[in-house]
């Protein structure tokens, strides 16, 4: 290649940073490589010097100087992705509750995991080339454990994508989950305030409070209705989004999550015809949509966790009836919105200093 070369940004990607641009369209070209293109001015964005960390915008040109990439060495290419059965599909599309032009509400089913892993090849991320469209195949903006059930939304699209990681991470999305806990809480509320670290020794499966170590978690509990002593039925809100972070948070203040060995051990599992499987199910998401309007879906308990609240005489409509509370900004939201003011004075700054200097040297001239 001897000529440098303009690419025009497409809708979208409008909004991602432009190393991810580079990664989501030319993966064969390092991130050192846009770096060192970037440093020596040879990385124009809307005929700007770039970085790679600049936000681009649909209709902007990305201009790259030459480059003759070397081929790719044998063995680097990409596993391909096993075609699915009609029973796959059928299953995929089964769990569809909600569909919007910018993304899906899947009711994800216990059992299955959200990603794949070195022993875990059937997954929802490979099922969801059962769903696949004009925009590609949906992508994952975040995730439920194996065994929790219930509303998981992914996005129809890489644009919708960046906006509802956006949500997720400053979490201005809401989340509601039920769980039937062991044993009653002593109060009808609280907030669980406990940082949470993977333990030492399980190879980063499992995760415990460590208030020195541990990052900040935070979980709101509500409590729905109790069956005596026995267990609680509870509404549970992540303010924050750590590995397990209901199951270990609950666990730790004595009411582990029924089914729930690995937090709960024995005393995690209730006699009397109660299953074993986890009882922890997201019932409800509530998210604002790409181009406007609010995307709420309630999603069906699974058969197990049904069973289990009618057998102890729990009233359904009871879960649903409490009003749904906005949970405050977590403190990397925080963090971030700082970062981010920061960022924007220092780019203005020197876009300043740039300004001075262009206008010196036209004097000069």
């Amino acid at each position: 290649m001897s000529e440098p070369r303009t690419f025009t940004v497409a809708d979208d990607d409008d909004g991602i940073r432009l190393d991810r641009w580079f990664k989501r369209h030319m993966p064969e070209v390092s991130f050192n490589m846009v770096s060192r293109w970037a440093r020596t001015g040879q990385l124009r964005l809307a005929g700007k010097r770039a970085v790679p960390g600049d936000r681009i915008e649909a209709g902007q040109e990305i201009r790259i100087p030459p480059v003759d990439l070397a081929p790719a060495r044998p063995g680097r290419a990409r596993p391909k992705r096993e075609a699915l059965t009609e029973d796959e599909e059928q299953f995929v599309r089964d769990m569809v509750i909600y569909e919007h032009p910018g993304a899906f509400v899947l009711n994800k089913v216990p059992g299955l995991a959200t990603q794949g892993g070195t022993k875990t090849k059937q997954h929802l991320d490979r099922l969801l080339d059962g769903l696949s469209g004009d925009a590609g195949r949906p992508k994952l903006v975040h995730r439920l454990d194996k065994d929790t059930s219930g509303a998981l939304l992914v996005a129809r699209s890489a644009r919708a994508a960046g906006h509802f990681a956006k949500a997720f991470s400053g979490r201005t999305a809401r989340k509601v989950y039920w769980a039937l806990v062991v044993g009653v809480p002593d109060a009808p509320e609280g907030l669980i305030d406990a940082p949470l670290a993977k333990q030492p020794g399980t190879g980063g499966e499992k995760m415990h409070v460590d208030p020195e170590n541990g990052l900040p978690a935070k979980t709101r509990w509500r409590l729905i209705d109790r069956a005596g002593n026995r267990a609680a039925w509870v509404e549970l809100q992540p303010l924050t989004g750590r590995t397990h972070q209901l199951r270990a948070h609950m666990a730790d203040i004595g009411h582990p999550i029924v089914g729930d060995a690995k937090y709960g051990g024995p005393e995690a599992f209730l006699t009397g015809g109660i299953s074993r499987k986890l009882h922890l199910h997201a019932r409800r998401i509530k998210i604002d949509a790409p181009e406007g309007g609010v995307i709420d879906v309630t999603a069906e308990l699974p058969a197990h966790f049904g069973e289990s609240l009618a057998t102890m005489g729990f009233d359904m409509s009871a879960g649903d009836a409490l009003p749904l509370e906005k949970p405050a900004a977590s403190p990397e939201a925080k963090q971030r919105k700082v970062a981010a003011a920061a960022k924007a004075r220092r780019r203005e700054r020197r876009g300043e200093r740039r300004a001075r200097g262009a206008q010196g040297r036209a004097k000069r001239r």
